[in-house]
């Protein structure tokens, strides 16, 4: 077998010490050439275990085989038909774990780089094509979509398909959720993202902006104004924090507050005053694709010195492996099998260091990861001025204190049945706000089941 069926085409990126000191995408994309000649080695399997990897089951191998034949627009067409935000898929979905871990062409060589033609696709359509769809005759019902994040996104544009009149309340002025808050210009750029709203909003999808669910309406109010259903996908952007000393002083931001400051605040832009510290050391703490996005902006914002401070080995960090790649040539530091213990700061508290202790990993824990324990003696310090904690985060209680008829978990999160319906008759919900922070992918997956359901429930209530 030829290496170029083996290895897979691989698409131009910026070097790494030009690239962490901008915030323009990373990973340039392929051209046509390159798409077609990686789309070639695709096998077109019968029982296309890809498929059953994606969460919202793109139709890959025929997605692919129109790649490879340069049938770029009907390409888009075929994703389309189950993916509502494709360039946004193609950018930031986990691809090794999903449709690329059970590619078959990875069983001898690289799997297909399906991530990688999914973008190729949905960008070549961006700029060749004007998406042209008018909106679905109504049908007379009305659906409630509370956040405009991926899940909220994915289950108003699969209702609109069928539909139904979709009014999405989003909590910020701009619509997009994690994808315009959290995930950095150089992996996701702001403009893919609004294009994918603006193509949601030609389907007869209305978003309003600047309603925080639980203050300006409660779910109960939502569903009194005549909404047939209601699906909440509000995420979860509550931050949570280690509760050890010094983390109330100045330098001390969540992972939440930092990349928001950054994205949705525009700080990373020379012509925006947003404030946000002049670091010269960083220390993020975390091991998660959030912790490597906050890190490698703050080494694009001038800090000298970003360490990534995790308590377990890479083997275990829950970041994927193309971004834990891309921070290392980005020079970011990581200081592995390591924990905090406390932030020292100086006489006005302003964050001056922070003391950790080195672990080792022991006996697996409960999750089946190996649980770690503290070396004793071996105290150090990292002098830092500014300290990220990206720890995770669990739903805003906002909608849950005001809608107490719907039933959370100890986390806060939403419970739900196997078609996204919550203990509240007509209420839906899914993504980060049912299962705690996970990804993009997921969350589209939750959305689209809860508008399959929505639609069934809806035609038997009738």
């Amino acid at each position: 077998m030829s290496d170029s069926m083996l290895k897979r085409v691989v698409a131009p990126e910026q070097e790494p010490l030009v690239r962490n000191k901008n915030f323009q995408e990373v990973v340039l994309g392929y051209n046509a050439e390159m798409a077609m000649k990686e789309a070639a080695r695709c096998l077109n399997c019968k029982n296309k275990p890809c498929v059953s990897g994606c969460p919202v089951n793109v139709k890959i191998p025929e997605f692919i085989e129109l790649v490879a034949k340069g049938e770029f627009k009907a390409a888009y067409e075929k994703i389309t038909e189950t993916n509502s935000l494709p360039a946004i898929c193609g950018r930031v979905c986990p691809q090794e774990s999903q449709c690329e871990g059970k590619c078959i062409r990875g069983i001898k060589g690289e799997s297909v780089a399906i991530g990688r033609l999914e973008r190729f696709v949905a960008d070549y359509y961006m700029e060749n094509y004007e998406f042209s769809a008018q909106p679905v005759a109504l049908n007379g019902k009305k659906v409630a979509v509370i956040g405009a994040g991926p899940a909220g996104l994915t289950c108003a544009g699969d209702l609109a398909k069928l539909g139904y009149k979709v009014t999405v309340f989003e909590a910020f002025h701009t619509a997009g959720g994690v994808l315009v808050y959290g995930i950095p210009e150089f992996r996701l750029p702001k403009k893919i993202v609004s294009k994918e709203i603006e193509t949601l909003e030609k389907l007869g999808v209305e978003i309003m902006t600047d309603m925080v669910i639980g203050k300006v309406l409660s779910v109960d109010e939502i569903i009194e104004m005549g909404y047939d259903a209601v699906f909440i996908g509000s995420g979860a952007g509550l931050p949570m924090f280690m509760g050890i000393e010094g983390e109330d002083a100045v330098g001390v931001y969540s992972a939440n507050e930092y990349l928001t400051r950054i994205n949705l605040m525009k700080a990373y832009l020379p012509d925006y005053d947003t404030p946000i510290m002049n670091s010269k050391a960083v220390a993020v703490v975390g091991g998660g694709n959030v912790a490597m996005d906050a890190a490698r902006c703050a080494k694009r914002l001038g800090a000298e010195h970003v360490y990534v401070i995790y308590r377990r080995g890479e083997e275990e960090m829950p970041a994927r492996k193309e971004e834990i790649h891309h921070a290392k040539e980005e020079m970011i530091e990581f200081k592995l099998l390591t924990n905090p213990t406390r932030i020292l700061t100086d006489e006005r508290g302003y964050v001056s260091s922070i003391e950790c202790v080195e672990m080792k990993l022991g006996e697996p824990d409960e999750s089946g990861r190996r649980r770690p324990e503290v070396i004793d003696g071996s105290e150090f310090e990292l002098e830092v001025d500014t300290v990220i904690m990206s720890l995770g985060t669990t739903p805003n209680p906002l909608i849950r204190t005001t809608t107490p008829d719907i039933e959370t978990n100890r986390r806060g999160c939403f419970v739900v049945d196997e078609n996204q319906k919550t203990t509240k008759e007509n209420v839906y919900a899914g993504g980060d706000a049912v299962t705690g922070a996970a990804t993009v992918i997921k969350a589209m997956g939750a959305g689209k089941n809860a508008a399959k359901a929505i639609d069934e429930y809806l035609n038997k209530k009738n």
